[in-house]
């Protein structure tokens, strides 16, 4: 991963915790202490935050540090609530389809 990557994984995780408390930037902002252009620069990817602001954000969202430099899942948490509604369907669907099988074998 190189320093660009890095910087995009870093906003892109800002944003995630964020939404995960479902703070609007403006609430993020404010408890870090940074003004909300500041903030949406970092969370696009083109500025940095210093180290002690990168702190007040794990603080903020109850981590340690370095998870805010993890790369994102494979799976986003929305494409994995997508795949279990559609699981559950799936199965719904091959439940009735053999009860209907059985009722014509009776």
């Amino acid at each position: 991963m190189n320093e660009r990557e890095l910087l995009k994984t870093f906003g892109a995780n800002i944003k995630h915790y964020r939404g995960i408390l479902k703070w609007s930037q403006a609430e993020l902002a404010e408890n870090v202490d940074i003004s909300i252009n500041f903030l949406s620069d970092i969370e696009t990817g083109k500025k940095w935050a210093s180290p002690t602001t990168m702190v007040k954000f794990a603080d903020a969202f109850n981590i340690e540090v370095y998870e805010l430099f993890k790369p994102e899942k494979i799976m986003p948490d929305k494409a994995n609530s997508i795949i279990q509604k559609y699981t559950g369907d799936v199965f719904t669907a091959i439940s009735q389809i053999r009860d209907i099988y059985l009722k014509q074998l009776v």
